[in-house]
């Protein structure tokens, strides 16, 4: 990176773990449980988040890339969005048209992430009902998941733009990946998951590796007993989470790739989706079997981000341009929502749905 995108990128950086830091500091000094109220609100900060930044790079994007000249856009412009046309023949109207798309690759990647961290959300749903987790604990679960998930996104990240910069077929790979994973879940459908505790890799490593205390400790993740150090139930949880994370960042990750080639809007709207993820999860708990639906969605968003990665040139040679990508991103899972509301899941379901949440 030059060295006005590692400013960009470490200025980022500690803008997000200075809000982390605060969420952790001040806003959860106490272990309780999170109401729906609450979860709401911060969702719609998260969001609100998200919004600016996209305004912000609508405004300046050029200055994530250290652009100040036609020559320096031209060559970022090379590197990363080569199909952007700019028609305008002057600095002031080309850059306008780089701010322009770049805010759109950032809010269609947000978008992307944010719509799939949803299924994760199902998943960490059945973790900590599996391990019998205490209602008031999954705040702190949340935030170190997320704090470690920010980390292994960076690198999953930047090692993927790099290979992907070197070897253009990898998207290939990418993209029939997706297809495969969206048909698997598009088949699926409603089957319900099963967690095994006792047989989960991750549990198994670590009771190979790692004392395992046989009970929880309140808040703790690491308790001291005769002499001997134990990691307990509630770490383990936390490491089964962070696994859980980076098995879905082999789905999310390689979908903004058809989105931008940019690594550092690849990365922001990936770390703003995340820190949302958290507040999201508390927000949907209660509501998920209303969306029931939302997965056939997901499916789709996933089939057709994969089939983009194919003939997304082609696609583009004919008109098909990144804003269309956004409203059919949108139409899919506004339809899936709207799908959900106007044919409800038998009430008997939805009851115990609601009462297993």
């Amino acid at each position: 990176m030059q060295t006005e995108e590692i400013v960009s990128f470490s200025i980022f950086v500690v803008f997000i773990l200075g809000i982390l830091a605060l969420d952790l500091g001040v806003f959860s000094r106490d272990d309780k449980e999170v109401s729906f109220r609450e979860a709401g609100i911060w969702s719609l900060v998260w969001i609100f988040f998200a919004v600016g930044f996209y305004f912000l790079l609508d405004w300046k994007g050029e200055m994530i890339h250290g652009i100040h000249n036609e020559d320096q856009l031209i060559s970022v412009a090379k590197r990363y969005a080569p199909r952007l046309d700019f028609h305008n023949h002057n600095f002031a109207g080309d850059i306008q048209t780089y701010r322009d798309n770049l805010s759109l690759e950032f809010i269609t990647g947000y978008l992307v992430e944010y719509a799939l961290s949803v299924d994760n959300i199902f998943v960490i749903i059945l973790i900590f009902k599996s391990f019998r987790v205490d209602k008031k604990f999954y705040k702190k679960i949340l935030f170190w998941g997320i704090l470690g998930a920010i980390v292994m996104r960076c690198i999953f990240i930047f090692l993927g733009s790099a290979l992907v910069q070197e070897f253009h077929w990898i998207l290939y790979i990418f993209g029939a990946f997706l297809i495969y994973t969206g048909g698997r879940m598009m088949f699926e459908g409603d089957k319900e998951e099963v967690f095994d505790t006792a047989n989960h890799p991750v549990v198994r490593l670590a009771s190979r590796w790692l004392a395992v205390f046989p009970r929880f400790v309140h808040e703790r993740f690491f308790f001291k007993s005769e002499g001997r150090w134990y990691i307990t139930p509630l770490f383990l949880v936390l490491l089964i989470v962070e696994f859980t994370d980076l098995i879905f960042a082999m789905d999310s990750v390689p979908a903004v790739f058809a989105v931008t080639k940019d690594p550092l809007i690849i990365f922001f709207s990936n770390i703003f989706a995340i820190l949302g993820l958290r507040s999201m999860f508390f927000f949907l708990a209660k509501i998920m079997h209303l969306f029931h639906f939302l997965k056939y969605g997901l499916a789709a968003l996933l089939i057709f981000i994969g089939s983009k990665m194919f003939v997304g040139e082609w696609l583009e040679e004919h008109g098909f341009t990144k804003a269309h990508s956004f409203y059919v991103i949108l139409g899919i899972l506004g339809i899936s929502v709207i799908a959900s509301l106007l044919f409800p899941e038998k009430k008997e379901k939805a009851v115990e749905e609601a009462h297993k949440a």
